[in-house]
């Protein structure tokens, strides 16, 4: 699976996501992209799961329309969601196409 991490999103996370294909927003050149644009580009490319920090996300896009599954992680602290690897596993295994999910780190 093709998933995408957007600014914010700690890059070793990638390490333990095998065996999906994990590509960054800076890699591709989507940096600078606003949501909206990330999140077309982003379905454009066939990448199935967004992983941000962003939490107003939702407030500010209007998900009911994209294809793209977006979990949401509560944090940028690698050393914390590091804690955490098998929930954001979890996630990802179970998300669905169109779902938002927001995970929770403590």
């Amino acid at each position: 699976m093709r998933i995408l991490f957007d600014q914010g999103t700690p890059a070793p996370l990638a390490k333990h996501l095998s065996p999906h294909q994990v590509s960054t927003a800076y890699q591709l050149g989507w940096a600078k992209l606003k949501n909206g644009e990330l999140l077309r580009q982003a379905e454009d490319n066939d990448f199935k799961v967004l992983i941000t920090t962003d939490q107003n996300l939702r407030y500010q896009q209007d998900l009911t329309t994209r294809e793209i599954s977006i979990i949401v992680l509560t944090t940028t602290s690698w050393p914390r969601i590091q804690e955490h690897l098998s929930a954001v596993v979890s996630a990802i295994v179970s998300a669905a196409p169109c779902s938002y999910f927001e995970l929770t780190i403590p």
